[in-house]
């Protein structure tokens, strides 16, 4: 007997190893296209997964990511909004939403929850992802995982924030960025001197 793909033990995404690759199609820049993560390689990636469309916290978040789109852009970072919609709904809901009109980055279609399902997201026995946030660095590895309960939204800003630091702990090996840490702000250089005295 075969099982469904959904029935085989599947291994969620980890912090610090390789993202799982997919491909899947989009709503974006008012047409449908195909999405490969593998073909952004090279630069920060934002998987942001979201309940569903035409729902009531989701337009929020995705007009907060929206507003910070172009700032990421700077930072050389894609976003994927990412729900179990399908391509077609997101366009849908697009037409119909002021607020969804404003985003400028790929809708991407996880009706299968392919996607959901290799990023450990998908909720149990209701079909819609998590509310996550998931940064991959230039070089396919998961640097950063944040999962919030239905009710309570994202801060898009500080997702801005974290990619900021990842980059400068990036591109400064042995420095580390404090709690609140802001581009142009004090670091720490972990080490036997540090010990103790923070």
């Amino acid at each position: 007997m075969s099982k469904d793909q959904h029935e085989v033990e599947i291994l969620p995404a980890k912090l610090n190893h390789l993202a799982p690759g997919f491909k899947a199609m989009t709503f974006h820049n008012d047409k449908f296209s195909e999405v490969k993560l593998g073909k952004l390689r090279g630069k920060f990636v934002v998987l942001f997964f979201y309940p569903a469309d035409f729902t009531f916290v989701c337009p929020t978040e995705l007009e907060d990511m929206a507003e910070q789109y172009s700032r990421l852009q700077e930072l050389d970072t894609e976003v994927l909004g990412i729900s179990t919609d399908t391509h077609f709904v997101h366009k849908a809901w697009y037409d119909a939403s002021e607020r969804i009109r404003k985003i400028r980055f790929p809708m991407v279609n996880d009706a299968n929850h392919d996607i959901s399902l290799a990023y450990g997201v998908l909720r149990d026995g209701e079909g819609v992802a998590d509310r996550a946030t998931i940064v991959i660095d230039p070089d396919g590895i998961i640097k950063a995982i944040e999962i919030s309960d239905e009710p309570v939204g994202r801060n898009a800003v500080e997702t801005v924030r974290k990619i900021e630091a990842l980059k400068f702990a990036r591109e400064n090996p042995g420095n580390a960025c404090p709690a609140g840490w802001k581009t142009g702000a004090a670091t720490l250089k972990p080490g036997i001197d540090l010990v103790g005295k923070l």
